[in-house]
């Protein structure tokens, strides 16, 4: 089986501003990720981004200017040598409708542990959230909180 590192993306991989992001001039990457995350791979994780964008069920922005931002984030990071394996987000709001995607919920890190055959015993979820913890429990992975926005070194010493 493989292990991951599950990543939270607003607030741990790029700045989380307050309000959506979903243009990519608003897209600021945090600093240092290349080097945990290469660290990670090298430790032979896989890397998945796991987040919510609620903004597309409130009618804010589309699946299209979600899409243009994961792939401005995918090369960014591939210019430091970091392969994201995947990215699943959902789409949608708690108060238009309940869903099994939405993290506090797990549905997304468990389509990803039976996609690509992962143990969840060997992985971890990294968030700065409650809810992103919460999902980590229900799914059977480690999670590891560190503070919005923060540095990610401050946690790379947790992944094993």
């Amino acid at each position: 089986m493989n292990k991951a590192v599950f990543l939270d993306r607003d607030g741990v991989i790029n700045r989380d501003r307050q309000e959506y992001t979903f243009r990519v001039e608003d897209f600021v990457m945090l600093g240092h990720l290349g080097e945990v995350l290469c660290g990670f791979m090298e430790k032979g994780y896989l890397l998945i981004v796991i987040t919510n964008q609620a903004g597309i069920s409130r009618g804010l922005y589309g699946h299209g200017d979600v899409h243009k931002v994961h792939d401005h984030m995918v090369r960014s990071l591939e210019d430091e040598g970091v392969r994201i394996t995947d990215i699943y987000y959902c789409p949608h709001y708690t108060s238009l409708g309940r869903c099994i995607c939405r993290k506090p919920d797990s549905g997304l890190l468990e389509k990803a542990l039976a996609r690509y055959d992962i143990d969840p015993a060997s992985s971890y979820f990294i968030g700065d959230k409650p809810r992103d913890m919460e999902a980590a429990e229900k799914a059977g992975v480690k999670g590891i909180r560190m503070t919005t926005n923060g540095d990610l070194r401050t946690v790379r010493d947790l992944v094993k």
